[in-house]
């Protein structure tokens, strides 16, 4: 008996993640509540961190970079005076001891890190190194040189004071970020070291927790019809995109993977932009508008 495919459903769900699971089996886990053939994420969460996780259904994965490319915001807590070797709470501890700053000194030296600045990505973390992710060497105890990387912080604040050595922080911060680094860069600049203890995402790209769902009320939902329900529309993703309605003969060239030329239709402000291409309120292509044409760069089957 051939394998069971799976419903063809396309549009987004917003899993707020809960600390322990991680990424894949979110979307392992809801590919199979929802009975479909095909999904995928925007990026991994640490099993540890929590927050908002977009998954891709359908036809909604063409549009994954450019979830995956957008701003992302966290909130995290960060601990002075002891640090580990995965700069989060669930590593083994490296050095204790250090000193507490004060929240003068915090917020002195916060401006410091706002703006284009270079970090280097953890050694638990899923880059790949020569093939193999940086964490399965480093749990084989392997020496791992990471090259640094250039990220961009938007905006960075401390918002309250949880302990003697806890502080909670935000920060609006570009794809790429480890906030993990960004927890002990803080801390190396303030003469001690520190781990996080709690990260939670807040934003990516579009999407925010007012879009979540959790993944307990997903699989307390009866039928798999009130669970596809959950699904936002394939273009909520890219909700302040121009859309530019073709016609019908159009579409069918733009599904077809043809140019079109664009004599037809206003483009004087939008011209080497990408746009959204409808037909009948519907997405046909995500589209790049030159001057002489107008090019399918993903092509949305929705039928």
């Amino acid at each position: 008996m051939g394998k069971h495919k799976g419903d063809s459903i396309n549009g987004w769900l917003i899993i707020d993640k809960q600390e322990g699971i991680g990424s894949t089996d979110v979307v392992n886990q809801t590919r199979r509540l929802l009975n479909a053939n095909k999904n995928g994420h925007t990026g991994t969460l640490d099993p540890f961190a929590t927050g908002v996780l977009p998954i891709a259904f359908g036809e909604a994965t063409k549009l994954i970079p450019y979830v995956t490319d957008g701003t992302k915001e966290y909130e995290f807590t960060l601990k002075f005076g002891s640090s580990t070797d995965t700069l989060d709470l669930t590593g083994n501890i490296t050095q204790s001891g250090g000193k507490i700053p004060s929240k003068d000194e915090i917020l002195n030296i916060l401006p410091q890190f706002i703006g284009q600045i270079t970090q280097i990505p953890p050694a638990y973390s899923a880059i790949k190194i020569n093939g193999q992710r940086a964490y399965d060497l480093a749990r084989k105890g392997q020496d791992i040189s990471i090259p640094e990387r250039q990220i961009e912080i938007y905006e960075l604040e401390l918002l309250s004071i949880l302990s003697a050595e806890e502080y909670k922080f935000k920060v609006l911060c570009s794809k790429g970020t480890y906030v993990r680094t960004l927890g002990a860069d803080i801390a190396k600049k303030l003469s001690t070291f520190g781990h996080l203890t709690a990260l939670r995402r807040t934003k990516c790209a579009k999407f925010d927790l007012s879009h979540t769902i959790l993944l307990e009320n997903l699989k307390n939902m009866s039928y798999i019809g009130e669970r596809q329900s959950q699904l936002l529309p394939l273009l909520t993703s890219l909700c302040d995109i121009t859309v530019i309605a073709v016609r019908e003969e159009d579409a069918t060239k733009l599904r077809m993977g043809q140019k079109i030329s664009p004599k037809t239709y206003d483009i004087t402000n939008i011209v080497g932009q990408d746009v959204i291409a409808t037909y009948n309120n519907e997405a046909v292509a995500l589209v790049r508008i030159e001057e002489s044409k107008i090019s399918p760069i993903r092509v949305f089957n929705l039928k």
